[in-house]
C-alpha cells in the first residue's frame, strides 16, 4: 500500500496532458455551482472507496493523473492507496488493465461526487463507446460511507463489486475489515468465498517505480 501523499506529489496532471487552461475553467465553474449549494454537501466528511483502472497509453500515469485531479480539486481527500495491480479484462478482448481502490473522504453528497468523476473522466477523453471496452481512465464509486443509494444511474454499494476480483483484490489490502452495506459482510470474506469462482479473472500485483 502506497503513501497517499508521497504518490500524488510525485506526478501533477499537466506533466502529461495539456489541458491546464480548461482544466482550471472546468474548476473554477464546479466550484462556483456547488460553493453557495447547500444540497450539495453531506456537511460533515465521509468516507468513500473508489476503484480506478486504465488500459489505454501509460496506464499508471493516467491514473495517477486522475488521482492527483481528484485531490487538487478540494472536494476529496485522498487517505489511502492500494498497490497497482494488472488486472486481465472483462468483456471484449483488449489490452489488461492496471487497477487500484482508494480510501477518501469528501464533503460533497453522492450525486455531486459523481458528477465530480464524471467531468475528471470527461476532461481525461475517456469515452465508454463500448461496455467494458477500453478505458484511458475509469472511475467507479464503490462504497459511499455506508450508505445505499439507488437513483437512476448511480447505484452504491456498486454492484458488481462481489464479481470482480480487480476491485475485491485492491480493496482487501486499504480496507480488508469494511462491511458491505447490502450483503452484510466484511471484504475478506467476500473475497476469500469468491477465489475459486473467479479464478479465470487474473489479478497481478506490480510494482511502479517512480
Amino acid at each position: 500500500m502506497r503513501d497517499a501523499k508521497k504518490l500524488l506529489c510525485f506526478l501533477p496532471v499537466i506533466i502529461f496532458y495539456d489541458f491546464c487552461d480548461s482544466l482550471f475553467v472546468w474548476e473554477v465553474k464546479f466550484v462556483m455551482k456547488y460553493k453557495n449549494n447547500s444540497s450539495s454537501y453531506s456537511h460533515n466528511k465521509k468516507t468513500i472507496y473508489l476503484s480506478l483502472g486504465s488500459n489505454i497509453g501509460k496506464r499508471a500515469e493516467n491514473i495517477i493523473c486522475a488521482l492527483s485531479f481528484l485531490q487538487s480539486s478540494l472536494f476529496v481527500n485522498i487517505k489511502k492507496v492500494s498497490s497497482f495491480y494488472e488486472t486481465s479484462p472483462i468483456g471484449p478482448k483488449q489490452r489488461n488493465f492496471y487497477n487500484i481502490a482508494v480510501k477518501a473522504e469528501t464533503e460533497l453528497n453522492p450525486e455531486a461526487l459523481l458528477l465530480l468523476i464524471k467531468q475528471a473522466e470527461d476532461i481525461f477523453g475517456c469515452k465508454k463507446e463500448i461496455k467494458w471496452g477500453p478505458r484511458i481512465i475509469d472511475i467507479d464509486i464503490l462504497f459511499f460511507c455506508k450508505e445505499i443509494v439507488n437513483c437512476g444511474s448511480l447505484i452504491i454499494p456498486h454492484k458488481e463489486i462481489q464479481n470482480r476480483l480487480f476491485v475485491l483484490v485492491p480493496l482487501n489490502e486499504i480496507s480488508r475489515n469494511f462491511t458491505h452495506p447490502v450483503l452484510e459482510r466484511k471484504i475478506n470474506d467476500i473475497l476469500s468465498d469468491k477465489l475459486l469462482t473467479l479464478r479465470h479473472q487474473k489479478v497481478k500485483i506490480i510494482r511502479i517505480l517512480f
